[in-house]
């Protein structure tokens, strides 16, 4: 097998196994299903598909761990239920499985990843993987943002008085701010797994815990323990909380506004959130009594006769949520051993400042050693230019970049509509063939597309159309305007010209309104829906690589991070994909006789640099990169 080729896991072919060595392997791993409670289909389907991976690859590391990736893949097939039908899962935790086989999941990841390799899994199964990579990833960051915004609402944690466990005749007494902590967060991953297009969007994740925040943070102002749990010094009590006559209100007060301008939050998209989606799930969760208190107001339920039974429930909805849908138990940032369950340092709630352990010291340095090494292996090839583009503030969060882009976002189409302005539609009537109706048709068509195949299932079905629906429109708002930049541009160089033609080339107004979608969808939702946005509206990557000049050269509002992932794209569309057997690419050099043009026949002469040789180099940048890459905090260089 020395000489065999490498595998996907990392390893070549398989020698045998020393003796003893299965049974050994064969031994732990049915201990580790006995204590998960395994179903026999599923114990016996993943052994098989072990020792097949195992003939086949070196599968370096601890055998728990790929046996771990093999029982979730079982534990995901579909299985008969007691009715009709069949269920998607046979209910075992994932983060159970992790916990058994002593896996951090970050480990899972990796390993899961050269398993769908090894194993030929389908993409419907990687999608929903690398969802739950998603998922996690959005988790981490908020979760990050979560506790320093807590504390500065609420008192910190170690102030919490000693206190007895709960018996049942002590079940009433008031909660803790620890207990709040934990039962605001599992409310916010409640529902942040309800609504299938908020849980791996990094800016509407955020809003919807600062709707959580909000909610709970009126419900403690009303507990007769307030002053207990809320911080004195937050900037969003009212005015006189502090005075002996405080009364307090009949309705909690609304403090989306103020943690919006305190931890860079948008005012407009957080009080939408708020407004159309996390009031009405809340008021479903009093209605379906899983949460008790007043549902008129949505408040008591921190009330000490209602938090015991409201945590009790939230906690067990969560579970069975968890446990159908195979998700990842977001409490695991909760618990005290999160670091080693992660496989990151992720906790600080309980480390005062200035008090860290050696451990966390060691961890943090490793992490920085991993931080510097990716950064040294970034290689400045000829298509990025990286070394031109300025380094990010080191204090910049990704929650910060992603309020940030859509604040730019909202700027650049405040004021427009998704429809031509009247000075577009006289442009477009002055063609010789109006293409005005064509265009129309076509974003129409464009639009039910994209719905249609945005569309998710459940209760919250709806959520997701709506959200397609306005990402859309939003792109259409942003599509017209560029059209009109651009037609105002060509007019300007073509004069008098009749535009008819190039307004009806149907590629061109595809690849732009898809350009405009993809932008839209990436500063919602980072990293975009590249190349899926050119496959559903059968978009050849050639024409959209296109695109991208036009659109920059048209629009100079957008932001540095929009900018870096147009230019990414680029860099995967000439990297590879416009050179695969289907590239239109091919056509077109076929049609010029199979000769490419060389780059001093394309660009102009002072964009050449000079080597060491003195012969003429091409610049990786164009006219249009240079401009891109001086972009700064926003719009492009003039």
């Amino acid at each position: 097998a020395a000489g065999a080729e490498p595998g996907p896991a990392g390893g070549a072919a398989a020698a045998p196994s020393p003796p003893g060595e299965d049974g050994e392997t064969r031994q732990r791993y049915e201990e580790l299903c006995r204590s998960l409670n395994m179903d026999e289909r599923a114990r016996a389907e993943a052994w098989l598909s072990y020792q097949s991976m195992r003939r086949n690859y070196t599968l370096e590391g601890n055998d728990m761990h790929w046996l771990a990736c093999a029982l979730y893949v079982a534990c995901r097939k579909a299985v008969p239920t007691v009715s009709r039908g069949t269920a998607e899962g046979n209910y075992v935790s994932l983060t159970r499985i992790l916990r058994c086989s002593d896996q951090s999941l970050i480990e899972f990841f990796n390993k899961m990843k050269k398993w769908e390799d090894m194993a030929n899994l389908p993409s419907q199964f990687r999608e929903r993987t690398e969802r739950l990579e998603r998922n996690f990833t959005v988790s981490a960051v908020i979760f990050k943002k979560y506790e320093p915004i807590f504390q500065d609402i609420f008192r910190y944690p170690q102030e919490d008085q000693p206190r007895q466990q709960r018996g049942r005749k002590q079940r009433r007494q008031p909660c803790t701010v620890t207990e709040v902590f934990h039962f605001c967060w599992v409310l916010f991953v409640h529902a942040k797994g309800n609504f299938p297009m908020i849980s791996d969007d990094l800016v509407n994740s955020y809003h919807l815990l600062l709707c959580a925040l909000d909610l709970v943070y009126g419900n403690a102002l009303q507990c007769p323990n307030r002053k207990e749990l809320l911080n004195p010094n937050f900037k969003g009590l009212p005015e006189d909380f502090h005075s002996k006559d405080y009364k307090v209100s009949s309705d909690p007060p609304c403090i989306i506004e103020k943690l919006c301008s305190l931890h860079y939050g948008l005012v407009l998209e957080a009080k939408g959130i708020k407004e159309h989606f996390w009031k009405p799930y809340i008021r479903k969760l009093f209605d379906k009594k899983l949460l008790k208190g007043k549902d008129e107001n949505l408040t008591g339920f921190l009330d000490p006769g209602n938090f015991g039974d409201s945590v009790k429930a939230i906690n067990k909805a969560y579970e069975e949520y968890v446990l159908s849908v195979g998700n990842l138990d977001e409490r695991i940032f909760l618990g005290e051993d999160a670091d080693e369950e992660i496989g990151t340092l992720t906790r600080c709630l309980n480390t005062p400042s200035g008090m860290e352990t050696a451990e966390r010291v060691q961890v943090k340095h490793n992490l920085q050693q991993h931080f510097d090494r990716s950064k040294s292996l970034r290689i400045t090839t000829p298509l990025t230019g990286r070394k031109y583009i300025k380094e990010s503030n080191p204090y910049v969060t990704p929650v910060s970049i992603a309020t940030y882009s859509l604040s730019r976002l909202h700027t650049m189409l405040a004021g427009l509509k998704n429809a031509p302005s009247e000075n577009l539609e006289q442009i477009l009537r002055s063609c010789s063939r109006d293409p005005s109706q064509s265009i129309a048709n076509r974003v129409k068509e464009m639009h039910e597309v994209y719905c249609q195949s945005t569309q998710s299932e459940g209760e919250f079905s709806n959520f997701s159309k709506d959200v397609a629906s306005k990402h859309f429109r939003r792109a259409e708002m942003l599509y017209y305007k560029v059209l009109e930049s651009v037609i105002e541009q060509e007019r300007k160089r073509l004069g008098d010209t009749d535009l008819s033609a190039i307004l009806e080339q149907d590629v061109f107004h595809r690849s732009l309104l898809a350009c405009c979608l993809e932008i839209i969808t990436f500063t919602y939702n980072p990293p975009g829906n590249f190349p899926f946005i050119t496959e559903i509206f059968d978009i050849p990557v050639y024409h959209f690589y296109k695109v991208i000049e036009v659109f920059i050269r048209a629009e100079d509002g957008l932001c540095r991070e929009v900018v870096k992932h147009l230019n990414h794209i680029e860099e995967q569309i000439l990297e590879s994909m416009a050179w695969k057997r289907e590239s239109v690419l091919w056509d077109r050099i076929r049609e010029n006789e199979n000769k490419v043009p060389t780059c001093e026949e394309v660009m102009p002469p002072q964009y050449f640099e000079r080597s060491a040789g003195n012969s003429v180099v091409g610049s990786p940048l164009t006219p249009r990169r240079i401009n891109e890459v001086r972009a700064e905090s926003g719009g492009l260089g003039k």
